[in-house]
């Protein structure tokens, strides 16, 4: 019974020795040693989903043939095309991002240079984002970069002023296994949510609510090139990207997403 004192005074003294840090445990959580300073400058700061940027003046020339990898695309505004009115006609209106605020970027896509375009073949293609339209409404849809094949008209080369142009593939935003309000979903869920009097009639609405669709669509992207490294074989510019919403499903009508930001890339 006398040693028990002893016994815990020695057995906590152990511990501290053996949880505290090490030197290098202590250089992986803060050191340069294994390249944790970037992260303990940008953590909680809202730059983690920023694409990297060339210097003003980079005016190289990368031949576009072979491939790419790396590439980044970092939305800046989004515009949400608003049905018209009698006095108004439809157009593009500016939209607020807000859910993920500083998470929207789309990174590490590698593919294909070969025929002097970007032909996308993997990496974080598509991103889910929601924004806020000037009437009130949300609108979510995923930035994607899915099958992208970007040409360009005007020479093979990757250069200051170049444009690069094509479609993209959009997925749907929601998955088959998504339970709407009513427990309803593609692949799993109730198959009805209303009674065999409702079901007889020739309601579309009440229809495409029920028979769920797993709906992608198609979009078209241009990368503008601004800036290029022939030596490290990098570059970067803007992009205007045009593609629809999300359907819900199949029981909601889509609307055009103008998407714009900048870009980064390089050579593989």
């Amino acid at each position: 019974m006398r040693f028990r004192p002893l016994l815990a005074l020695v057995l906590a003294f152990c511990l501290t020795f053996a949880a505290a840090p090490t030197s290098v445990s202590a250089a992986f959580v803060k050191g340069p040693e294994r390249g944790n300073a970037r992260f303990g400058n940008i953590v909680n700061t809202g730059q983690a989903g920023e694409c990297t940027t060339l210097p003003d003046g980079s005016n190289g020339s990368i031949n576009a043939d072979g491939q790419f990898k790396g590439l980044c695309l970092q939305p800046t505004e989004v515009f949400v095309k608003l049905p018209g009115t009698k006095r108004k006609k439809s157009d593009f209106a500016a939209a607020k991002i807000i859910s993920p605020r500083f998470n929207t970027s789309i990174d590490e896509v590698y593919g294909d240079l070969s025929g002097g375009k970007f032909t996308e073949k993997g990496g974080i293609d598509f991103s889910l984002i929601t924004v806020l339209a000037p009437n009130g409404e949300e609108f979510p849809f995923a930035f994607s970069v899915k099958e992208m094949i970007a040409d360009s008209k005007k020479g093979k080369a990757i250069e200051p002023g170049a444009e690069f142009s094509g479609p993209t593939t959009t997925p749907s935003y929601r998955s088959a296994d998504f339970l709407d309000p009513k427990s309803r979903a593609k692949a799993t869920g109730v198959e009805y949510a209303q009674g065999l009097v409702a079901l007889g009639g020739d309601d579309e609405d009440l229809a495409r609510e029920n028979v769920k669709n797993d709906l992608g669509g198609k979009g078209v992207i241009t990368l503008t090139v601004d800036s290029v490294d022939s030596d490290t074989e990098e570059f970067t510019g803007t992009f205007v990207a045009v593609q629809p919403s999300d359907n819900d499903l199949g029981s909601k009508d889509p609307v055009d997403i103008k998407i714009t930001g900048k870009f980064y890339g390089r050579k593989a």
